[in-house]
């Protein structure tokens, strides 16, 4: 049996910069001394007189982003999750997301998955905080393929998009040829009748591997993946709410203001339903391997159903 592709989604961020890059002119790169790390480096080899690298200074890039858009380029600012979103939370609020500018963010290393660089480079907190912003998109795919249809769906969109990749390689599991990207719009991955597993990013992997294992205890699980937070694709999650009576969300984000959140919200309004939130309670990360860390917080696929079915 071959094994699984793993591809890390900054990987395919990169790549796909660069074959957008060769397609349009307007397309600018801009990074915060991290080319090499978000990918950014693989667009700036092909083309360095659109790269810019604003230096270890995230909040001014931001404006840079901003006056380019008016422009009318298409820039992508890139840079760690936690310093996209974190320290230049105000420059995008108010540069970018107040005047609906047309710039796309690239934040790369979010999550635990970051691994050994530890709880002060861990953000568990971005779609949290990029919700908030009126208007703002927030794209958090789950695989290279659904990667670089992202990137693309961002470029064609008009408009501020937030996102959001990881460091950490995962598996290629949207492999089905009639795969399609929609901004908005979520995809059922796995039909089921007892409980419905609404999942995001490198945790929709997780928790296909929790249905299989809970389809041995004769539960069947329902796996919906969910790329776009914001607008949510808030039809299928009712829909699959419904179809279940029970629903369990998925991401390595916290608990609190993420896809979790998201949800609740939706259901609470449209079709109540009892709700398990996974994800990272309402703590810090930690230094550690990726993979460790995603045991030990229970977000791999073992964690994943450990916690549904004790629930259940």
């Amino acid at each position: 049996m071959s094994e699984v592709k793993k591809i890390a989604t900054r990987e395919s961020y990169g790549n796909a910069l660069a074959e957008l890059g060769a397609q349009h002119d307007d397309l600018v790169v801009l990074d915060a001394d991290l080319a090499g790390a978000t990918k950014t480096g693989v667009f700036k080899k092909a083309f360095p007189e659109r790269h810019i690298d604003c230096g270890i200074a995230e909040s001014n890039m931001m404006g840079i982003a901003a006056g380019l858009a008016t422009t009318g380029k298409v820039p992508f600012a890139s840079t760690f999750a936690m310093f996209a979103a974190g320290r230049a939370f105000e420059q995008i609020r108010n540069s970018i997301g107040y005047p609906h500018l047309n710039v796309k963010i690239g934040a790369t290393h979010a999550g635990i998955s970051v691994g050994e660089d530890g709880a002060t480079h861990q953000c568990n907190e971005d779609l949290a905080l990029m919700r908030t912003i009126p208007g703002m998109v927030i794209i958090n795919p789950s695989d290279d393929v659904e990667a670089k249809a992202a990137v693309k769906a961002a470029y064609e969109y008009e408009g501020p998009v937030y996102l959001r990749f990881g460091r950490l390689a995962v598996p290629v599991i949207n492999t089905n040829p009639d795969y399609k990207f929609e901004i908005g719009k979520g995809v059922t991955l796995r039909e089921g009748t007892d409980v419905t597993i609404i999942a995001t990013g490198l945790c929709v992997n997780s928790s296909l591997e929790a249905a299989e294992m809970l389809a041995k205890d004769g539960v069947s699980a329902k796996v919906v993946n969910i790329h776009t937070i914001k607008p949510l694709d808030e039809e299928l999650v009712v829909e699959a709410a419904k179809a279940t009576g029970k629903v369990v969300t998925v991401e390595e984000h916290s608990i609190i203001g993420g896809l979790g959140g998201a949800v609740c919200e939706t259901l609470s309004a449209k079709a109540p339903t009892p709700v398990l939130r996974i994800g990272v309670n309402d703590v810090y990360g930690e230094s550690g391997p990726a993979a460790a860390l995603l045991a030990k917080y229970k977000l791999d696929g073992a964690g994943v159903y450990e916690q549904i079915k004790a629930w259940l």
